[in-house]
């Protein structure tokens, strides 16, 4: 039913619309230099029509309606943003931009929901450009955003990285594509590195604008579009330790009809760094473990006029684990020696590798009505599975058997109108549906579902020249948890290069359904997991302060923030009336302990970070970023920090820029450092600090870019060698040389 009514409003759209046939074309240059400007992004104002510059500077913008004038905005991460207007009989127009050494015309969509410059944006937004992606040579979202951003820090064991932002771990936080939510236990990895426009970070509780889960904040990774003629990426990279990446971007724009196309290919070896475990023995289980992923994304957009346009996409990733299959270790068995000490034997360590699918479909449409009002819609469904892939015996299972572990299931739909009755107000109106599904063999989940409706209302209020507000309210019915409403509050004061912004905002998460159903049995610790139905919701109150100062060669901000956060999920055990009173008895005779989880926890996070980016002149410029928090967990009457926080951390970057005819350098020096990372169950890991020199060097041929990269990763050879199954601080191998090329077409 919910299909249907989506597709009956597109459709309704399609037969209101009116067929365009103007083109305006033109050029973009540097206003010094006079040299093209390759991917500046173009606009068109009240309309749904855009592109971006190719490799000579030069844009065309089709299927524009016939009118008397049409206004041009143009942004660049490197430029000051530049208006035109240009009338239908313009062709071979030229703007002209000016250099900005800091990013002052970022257009960031995530704080409001609608398109804001960065400095204009009463929530306060970070950004990382696919500029920043590229000089820093990384290859993952998951590496851009750990070495990048000072107040995102990294928790890493031998399955992966896992995120923590201000204090919050990745549940309590909203990973987003283009503004659509992804779901499953692989989000990261589902957006190849190079296809990546930027990427947005909101701090703090967003639950009012984007529902559940935004407890600790948002990422938006914004993706490259098709709005060039034709446009093909290819980058190639490779690291020690097999570390490999191949990615394939084509993009193609024909008339009305334009097509997006990316995939992605990453591999990397098992490897050590100290075989030896916490018992002494020698051990063939690798500090990280090896894998091959593969990702490719299809979109495809038919734009009818300048004013509606729908589009369909889709998303497959498959990503495999691949454990050293001879692998041996030693085990504690329940034998003693002579002396009475247990003896250990060999055993071998795996018997099989885990399996990760998710793929995605969906549909939208936008339609801008008037200049005072657009209108959106959306549609997808997310899946992901996880498996056993066994290549030994063990148990029933043969080698080659997939033994399915976990599916989940998330479908959502949701339309928006975007209104300006006047020039104080801006509405963002929406409803949306959520319906999750969850089957999972390890949690005994055969079937459960939980569906969400919500409705949300939001104001864009500019108040005086100087003075801007944005507040909102969510409301929202979930299937097990009824009636909630998260209200959010922020306000900016911009005099002269200043920016002043407070924020205040409630934020909410419904337990997920493995925490309300969940029963897993662990034989080997003797502890059992039941289900509890009676879990109540995450809350949050949010708070901010941030003071922001910006020119063309010089911007620094300092931000502090409170977040509150009550009724956190964590597991209890049960005590033995408890167990008799919910009939587990019978289990309990087979497990020594059973838990549950339950709303246990109250943890109180404040932070304090500073940026700041100066341009020293001669190409040179300059970034630096510092994070304190200091955060406190109680649970049943005990307190310590919240688990896998870190009190602090920062970022620096020198980067030095120079041109020699169509020869351009970039080099690059990245630090990131982290302090002691706490944990609930392992005590604190060190802190530890990793360095990489990058070199980027950009030949501009005809249509061609061609851009090899040289460089050398953790150039101290920052390294965690305790033994293996520690709480790691990082499980970087050592020092590397890395190679990579990029060869880009744009027509």
């Amino acid at each position: 039913m919910l299909k249907k009514f989506f597709l009956s409003a597109v459709l309704l759209c399609v037969m209101i619309s009116a067929w365009s046939q103007v083109t305006v074309s033109g050029i973009v240059l540097d206003a010094e230099s006079g040299k093209p400007i390759q991917g500046a992004n173009i606009r068109v104002d009240h309309s749904l029509s855009g592109t971006s510059t190719n490799s000579k500077g030069e844009f065309s913008l089709q299927n524009l309606p016939h009118q008397d004038d049409y206004r041009i905005r143009v942004t660049h991460v490197s430029y000051l943003p530049a208006d035109y207007t240009a009338t239908s009989a313009d062709n071979g127009i030229i703007i002209k931009m000016q250099e900005s050494y800091i990013n002052l015309g970022q257009v960031v969509v995530t704080g409001t929901g609608t398109h804001r410059r960065m400095s204009n944006s009463p929530v306060p937004i970070q950004v990382i450009t696919a500029k920043d992606i590229q000089n820093a040579g990384v290859t993952s979202v998951e590496e851009a955003l750990t070495r990048l951003m000072p107040n995102i820090t990294t928790v890493t064991n031998g399955m992966g990285t896992f995120l923590n932002l201000n204090g919050t771990g990745q549940d309590y936080m909203i990973i987003m594509e283009n503004g659509h939510r992804l779901g499953g236990d692989q989000r990261l990895n589902r957006i190849s590195a190079s296809n990546i426009k930027r990427i947005e970070i909101q701090s703090g509780a967003a639950s009012a604008l984007y529902g559940s889960e935004a407890i600790g904040g948002v990422i938006n990774i914004i993706t490259d579009d098709s709005n060039n003629g034709v446009g093909v990426t290819n980058y190639t990279h490779y690291t020690s330790h097999g570390r490999f990446t191949e990615s394939i971007d084509a993009d193609i724009n024909s008339g009305k009809f334009s097509s997006s196309t990316s995939y992605q290919r990453n591999e990397a070896d098992n490897w050590q760094v100290n075989d030896i475990d916490e018992d002494g023995y020698k051990t063939g289980r690798p500090m990280s473990v090896g894998y091959s992923q593969d990702n490719i994304s299809q979109s495809f957009t038919y734009r009818f006029s300048d004013k509606l346009d729908i589009s369909v996409r889709g998303n497959y990733n498959i990503y495999d684990t691949h454990r050293p299959q001879t692998a041996k270790y030693f085990k504690k068995s329940s034998e003693k020696d002579a002396d009475g000490n247990y003896i250990y034997k060999e055993t071998q360590a795996y018997t099989y590798d885990l399996n990760h699918e998710s793929w995605l479909y969906g549909i939208g449409a936008n339609y801008m009505i008037s200049p005072k009002a657009y209108l959106e819609a959306d549609f997808f469904n997310d899946n992901f599975t996880s498996s056993y892939r066994y290549f030994l015996k063990s148990g029933n299972q043969m080698p080659g058997d997939l033994q399915k572990r976990k599916g989940t299931h998330y479908y959502d739909g949701n339309i928006k109108a975007i209104l300006k009755p006047d020039n104080m107000n801006k509405l963002s109106v929406g409803i949306e549906y959520i319906d999750e599904q969850l089957r999972s063999q390890t949690d005994n989940i055969s079937f459960e579902s939980m569906f969400t409706a919500a409705a949300f209302i939001q104001d864009e209020l500019s108040l005086t020249e100087n003075l801007q507000a944005v507040a909102g309210v969510r409301y929202l019915y979930n299937e097990n948890f009824k009636s909630h409403a998260t209200p959010d509050f922020s306000l900016m004061y911009k005099p002269g290069d200043f920016r002043l912004r407070a924020s205040w905002a409630a934020g909410y998460r419904s337990p997920t359904l493995s925490q309300i159903f969940a029963t897993d049995q662990t034989k080997t610790a003797s502890r059992a997991t039941v289900g509890n139905r009676n879990l109540k919701p995450e809350r949050s109150r949010y708070a901010s302060l941030n003071a922001e100062y910006s020119t063309q060669r010089l911007s620094f901000s300092v931000t502090g923030v409170l977040n509150d956060i009550t009724d956190m999920i964590n597991y209890r055990v049960l005590s033995d009336a408890e167990i008799t009173a919910l009939g587990y008895d019978e289990l309990h005779s087979e497990f020594k302990t059973i838990r549950q989880r339950d709303n246990i926890d109250n943890a109180q996070i404040k932070s304090i970070s500073f940026n700041a980016n100066i341009y020293i002149g001669g190409g040179f410029n300059m970034a630096g970023s510092y994070v304190y928090t200091d955060s406190k967990a109680e649970s049943e009457g005990k307190t310590a920090p919240v688990d896998k926080s870190v009190k602090h951390s920062g970022n620096t970057t020198l980067r030095w820029d120079h041109d020699w005819g169509g020869y351009h350098l970039n080099v690059s020096l990245n630090g990131h450092m982290q302090g002691e990372r706490y944990s609930s169950t392992y005590g604190y890991a060190p802190g530890y600090s990793q360095w990489d020199i990058n070199t980027k060097h950009t030949f501009l041929i005809e249509d061609y870019i061609i851009e090899p990269g040289l460089g050398i990763e953790n150039i101290f050879n920052k390294r965690d060698t305790r033994p293996w199954n520690t709480n790691f601080s990082t499980v970087n191998p050592g020092r590397s040389v890395y190679a990579s090329l990029t060869i880009r077409l744009k027509k």
